[in-house]
């Protein structure tokens, strides 16, 4: 059994004039909200318990989620009144996990078909308190691989700058953060205060230094990020070429 949850919050800029009067998660793609499209995966995998955070356009948000019967409980991290960063988003959500199962992390721009029985199951066999979806993809973001699937840093090759500051990237693998990880509940009581915004990678990787922290490797064509309004065509390609293989 798992939980999940689904960071909704974001401004969703890059996806403007779709995002000028309705939140990113509210955007459709082939007659679905992108919420819809993840909460639905979020059910095919036997979530007992869904959280969406919202922030931007809060009240639609909550209105949408509230009318609707989605056969499992969705439940409201409220960000309203400021937006907390993919780190103090989770953290802000914490008291809405029962706590006893691991939280599927699964951001509600991206669309996928990863194996997630594969997933869980590196998971499990690396006793992982946090496990990343990575692929092998352009950008200029990257996480930073050893050979036992770790996480051991992060750099951004347009500015040269790592995490830690004096790793060493050529020592390791370089792969894309896909938006989505599995994490231990445990991890939750491990971050700090949510009382202003933080990312989550530096967590990751704080944490990386005395927990395992593992990278799962999935194929680049099985990922997509509808970032964009040029990208909604491929988005609706790939949703109908998932449901034929279903």
């Amino acid at each position: 059994m798992i939980e999940a949850f689904i960071p909704a919050a974001g401004l969703g800029t890059r996806l403007k004039p779709l995002t000028d009067h309705k939140p990113k998660a509210l955007v459709e793609v082939d007659g679905k909200t992108l919420l819809e499209i993840t909460i639905e995966k979020m059910e095919q995998l036997h979530a007992q318990r869904i959280v969406v955070n919202v922030h931007h356009f809060a009240d639609l948000m909550t209105k949408y989620i509230q009318e609707r019967d989605w056969g499992v409980e969705v439940l409201i991290s409220d960000e309203s009144q400021q937006l907390l960063d993919t780190g103090g988003g989770l953290k802000h959500a914490e008291p809405l996990f029962g706590g006893e199962h691991n939280i599927l992390i699964h951001n509600v721009d991206v669309l996928d078909a990863i194996d997630y029985d594969c997933l869980f199951d590196f998971h499990n066999r690396n006793n992982a308190l946090a496990t990343l979806a990575v692929s092998n993809r352009r950008t200029s973001r990257l996480l930073l691989v050893d050979s036992e699937d770790r996480l051991k840093g992060w750099t951004n090759t347009h500015t040269g700058e790592t995490l830690p500051a004096q790793t060493d990237p050529s020592r390791f693998q370089h792969l894309a953060f896909s938006g989505i990880a599995l994490i231990n509940p445990l991890l939750l009581k491990m971050l700090p205060k949510a009382t202003s915004p933080y990312p989550i990678i530096p967590e990751y990787l704080r944490l990386s230094n005395r927990e395992t922290i593992t990278c799962f490797e999935h194929d680049a064509n099985e990922w997509l990020d509808v970032g964009k309004p040029e990208t909604i065509t491929h988005a609706s390609e790939m949703l109908r070429r998932t449901r034929q293989d279903i």
